[in-house]
């Protein structure tokens, strides 16, 4: 039994893996930098006992963490309460994948993952898409050599930069506008988003594909990837679960 965390700025996403290559069960839960390894080794040992799995069955845990500091709150937390091996996703692993960008270990593991797992279910030229904090591109040779990608503001952190800095504007929950001209703030305000961030994903995928060449294939993950994906005209799929995938192909090469 493995346990894969994709720990992000605001959410952790916890899978677990029983035989074999599909995912058994997974949670999402609020991230905070401040956790320490008991609340997160009494967080999770409830939440496998309560799902009806024994969490000394596991065989090992692999982590993903955009938050530094967590990173020894985890190993503490497997060591004591699962008594499993713990693997930290870096550029020192072995990935499977060559990282053809500058500086190689400023590339967020998070993103790595997506790469990997993307490239796993396509096999030729690909692109991840994650709707996360931020919203992160990132590009896929034909070889399956990880090439870059872009970083843009994700929907949550602009939709609080919106309302903090603007007197009337309000907070809203966002759904389907359906139609561009708003007749209204609130009408307006789902507009610019939903419409905006297709159209933001739509722009960026097309100049990626040309800089690429050939046929790419684009794939989004992430909370938010439901709400837009289905207004934008080159993502091919979305796979909620695509970082968790990645992690266990991690685990799995450097076993």
């Amino acid at each position: 039994m493995l346990l894969a965390v994709d720990i992000g700025n605001t959410q952790t996403h916890v899978g677990l893996f029983e035989a074999g290559e599909e995912l058994a069960d997974s949670w999402r839960l609020a991230t905070n930098a401040t956790t320490t390894s008991d609340e997160i080794g009494i967080k999770l040992v409830d939440m496998l006992t309560a799902a009806g799995y024994d969490p000394t069955a596991a065989s090992g845990v692999i982590v993903s963490t955009v938050v530094p500091q967590l990173a020894t709150a985890y190993e503490r937390m497997a060591a004591r309460y699962l008594k499993a091996p713990i693997l930290l996703v870096g550029t020192d692993l072995k990935s499977g994948m060559a990282i053809r960008i500058d500086n190689p270990r400023e590339l967020g593991s998070d993103r790595l993952v997506n790469a990997i797992a993307a490239y796993d279910r396509f096999g030729s030229a690909c692109v991840s898409v994650d709707f996360g904090t931020s919203i992160n591109f990132d590009a896929v040779s034909d070889e399956g050599e990880y090439l870059g990608g872009a970083i843009a503001p994700g929907l949550e952190i602009s939709m609080q930069a919106l309302v903090g800095r603007t007197a009337k504007l309000p907070r809203i929950d966002l759904a389907d506008p359906g139609r561009a001209i708003g007749k209204g703030t609130i009408e307006a305000i789902k507009s610019g988003f939903v419409y905006g961030f297709a159209g933001l994903m739509d722009g960026l995928a097309g100049r990626m594909q040309e800089e690429l060449g050939g046929d790419v294939s684009f794939i989004a993950t992430g909370g938010q990837a439901g709400l837009i994906v289905p207004y934008c005209e080159r993502i091919d799929a979305i796979d909620d679960h695509l970082t968790l995938t990645g992690l266990r192909l991690v685990w799995e090469r450097n076993q």
